[in-house]
């Protein structure tokens, strides 16, 4: 047995081991629903789920209706999670009840909102740092761009990939995950 080669093996153990540790689980981080009670996203383990920023006053606001859509037909595996955010543009720039009652009144949305976080800068989120931190996430680095931006994480907490506001909620890119 080499004493190197087995020196050099206990080092790249040690090192991913150390990656794995600054690793931190989906489920660990802390955020609130649109009415301000905390959200547990423990509760949606073995499911997958699609966070999405969004905002009232932008574009993409009608994907509304798409995520609605997507939610009805694959909520026994999919659990979307709205995140508004006022970052972009400043298109989000409503109050909580004003949020809900947007979101009920015009896309009688029934998956969950949360509270109002800013997903990019100094002050970003931890879920936002979690989805796009590979550091963290373990899979891949991003940036949130604009308003209704995804990030779908597998039925394990695993991170599994990111689509830009361009990308639709019904999209093919996103159903051929739920579909296996």
């Amino acid at each position: 047995m080499n004493p190197f080669k087995t020196f050099i093996g206990t080092l790249a153990a040690t090192d991913k081991d150390i990656v794995n540790e600054s690793r931190k689980s989906i489920y660990d981080i802390h955020i609130n629903k649109l009415n301000g009670e905390p959200l547990t996203l423990g509760h949606f383990w073995g499911k997958y789920i699609l966070f999405v920023n969004v905002a009232s006053k932008c574009g993409y606001t009608p994907q509304y209706r798409e995520l609605q859509e997507l939610y009805e037909k694959h909520k026994d595996k999919l659990e979307i999670i709205a995140v508004p955010c006022n970052q972009f543009g400043k298109q989000e720039p409503g109050t909580n009840y004003e949020i809900q009652e947007f979101c009920e009144t015009n896309f009688n949305i029934s998956f969950t909102i949360t509270e109002k976080v800013k997903v990019k800068g100094v002050d970003q989120h931890p879920l936002y740092e979690w989805l796009t931190k590979k550091s963290i996430n373990g899979k891949k680095n991003s940036t949130v761009k604009w308003n209704f931006q995804k990030y779908l994480v597998d039925p394990d907490g695993e991170f599994v990939d990111y689509y830009y506001s361009i990308t639709k909620p019904m999209s093919s890119r996103i159903i051929s995950h739920l579909k296996s």
